[in-house]
């Protein structure tokens, strides 16, 4: 058996946090982190600072928003981007590869604005598609991960006054349903497999004073996994540090390791 712990952290713009980053990931040690909002397009995408760190990486990005990207000490295969050219124009949300016999699907799900909106709509579709990408590319039977910033809190666990905001974006009962049936194709909750409180955040607001300390936190970042690869969880975690830097993402990254066979 060798561990492998797989991160997965919104870190709302590389360029502003990268040393951050590559100083955590040297002390901590991760196989693969999936990022999310890097807010660079790829052109600029700083890959040499990556590479020079000694980690492969793969990305898409778009100009001051969205933004996914793969870094891994293990060589990335079966590289996709996009799913079935479906969403709105050119917007990177979604990239995965086979790393280490592990499939990892990493993703930005929209965040929805308003209930009432038309862009809710696009981020339930967006959601709702999600099942048709699995069940077209996977079963559930294979080693597969869907990670990354889904911007839904899916239980009242997961979210610091579940009864006063049940409703709003982010935690909604049209969103619980779409996710929900997603999750119904083949994944479990892999961070719940071993960690069963609540007070565990990945997205603190900016704009609530010292939101992290009185624990108003929503837990919208996650790691699922197929029940071959989840029987294999030894343990997870949330890095509240980084949360705490002097320049923070809102989010800290979410981690699982896993003893693969």
């Amino acid at each position: 058996m060798a561990a492998f712990t797989v991160v997965s952290y919104n870190i709302n713009s590389i360029r502003v946090r990268l040393d951050s980053l590559l100083a955590w990931m040297h002390k901590t040690n991760p196989d693969v982190v999936c990022l999310q909002e890097t807010k660079v397009q790829d052109n600029d995408f700083p890959e040499q600072q990556i590479l020079s760190a000694g980690y492969h990486v793969i990305y898409k990005g778009e100009k001051s928003r969205n933004g996914v990207a793969i870094i891994s000490k293990h060589l990335p295969n079966d590289i996709q981007i996009g799913h079935n050219n479906w969403g709105r124009d050119n917007e990177a949300r979604l990239i995965s590869a086979k790393i280490c016999n592990c499939t990892i699907v990493n993703t930005y799900i929209p965040q929805g604005q308003e209930p009432n909106s038309d862009y809710f709509q696009y981020k339930l579709d967006w959601i709702a598609h999600m099942q048709n990408y699995f069940a077209e590319r996977f079963n559930p039977s294979d080693l597969v991960l869907w990670v990354g910033d889904f911007n839904v809190a899916p239980e009242p666990l997961d979210i610091y006054d579940p009864a006063r905001l049940l409703g709003r974006v982010g935690y909604h009962p049209d969103e619980h349903a779409a996710l929900q049936n997603v999750k119904a194709w083949g994944f479990l909750d892999i961070f719940r497999q071993h960690i069963t409180e609540g007070n565990n955040y990945t997205f603190w607001d900016y704009r609530i004073k010292n939101a992290v300390d009185r624990g108003l936190g929503w837990r919208i970042d996650h790691i699922w996994g197929t029940e071959p690869i989840a029987r294999h969880s030894v343990n997870a975690g949330i890095a509240k540090d980084l949360r705490r830097d002097l320049r923070p993402s809102d989010h800290a990254p979410i981690w699982a390791t896993f003893n693969l066979p």
